[in-house]
């Protein structure tokens, strides 16, 4: 079975260490939903989900060592708004570059084809440390990312449990929640996300 969640992830680094990476899906099997995985400096790993239903499933999907499910809630455009339980974060969003005008210019149709993700896989490790379009998530699942736009973040701030985490940074070191970090240099994309889940129904 395959799933697809369509939408926006946000990779953003902070001063501090700490790495938020945002989802954010208009449209997905459990309807309108975000969450944020963050890795804070010590490696702990943390997921903030808007439904237990989106908790347990993006839990199975990549590797936490806390699951939490807390109101995510996002306001998008050039200025992005989220709160999430003890997160909140404010970023702004630039023009895009080179990268993103020729993710643009491919068909979107075309771009979340899982036989196009896997032949644009190569390209992208080699353009962008850490990043794969492709690979192999947890409980044996399998996920594609349709990157279909790219834009910088170029400014961002954010506060947990109202401590400030510092200017923006680059998302260094890579997170630790799957097969792939987001891009070092803060960045949005425009993203569709297809998840083949095992039938574990038996015969």
């Amino acid at each position: 079975m395959r799933v697809r969640f369509d939408g926006w992830i946000a990779g953003i680094g902070t001063a501090s260490g700490t790495r938020l990476v945002l989802g954010h899906w208009p449209r997905s099997p459990f309807g309108p939903v975000s969450d944020v995985m963050v890795e804070h400096p010590g490696g702990h790993r943390v997921l903030l989900a808007q439904t237990a239903e989106l908790a347990a499933f993006v839990a199975a999907t990549y590797a936490f060592d806390e699951v939490r499910v807390e109101a995510v809630e996002v306001s998008a455009g050039r200025a992005w708004h989220v709160g999430a339980g003890p997160l909140r974060l404010d970023f702004a969003v630039g023009r895009r570059g080179g990268l993103g005008w020729l993710l643009r210019a491919v068909p979107a149709g075309l771009a979340r084809r899982p036989g196009w993700v896997r032949l644009v896989d190569l390209p992208a490790r080699l353009a962008l440390r850490g990043v794969r379009t492709y690979g192999s998530a947890g409980n044996g699942r399998r996920e594609w990312y349709g990157v279909r736009d790219l834009h910088p973040v170029a400014a961002a701030t954010a506060t947990w449990d109202g401590r400030d985490l510092g200017p923006l940074s680059d998302v260094e070191p890579p997170v630790r929640f799957g097969f792939a970090s987001t891009p070092r240099h803060p960045s949005l994309a425009r993203i569709t996300t297809t998840v083949e889940v095992p039938d574990t129904r038996g015969p």
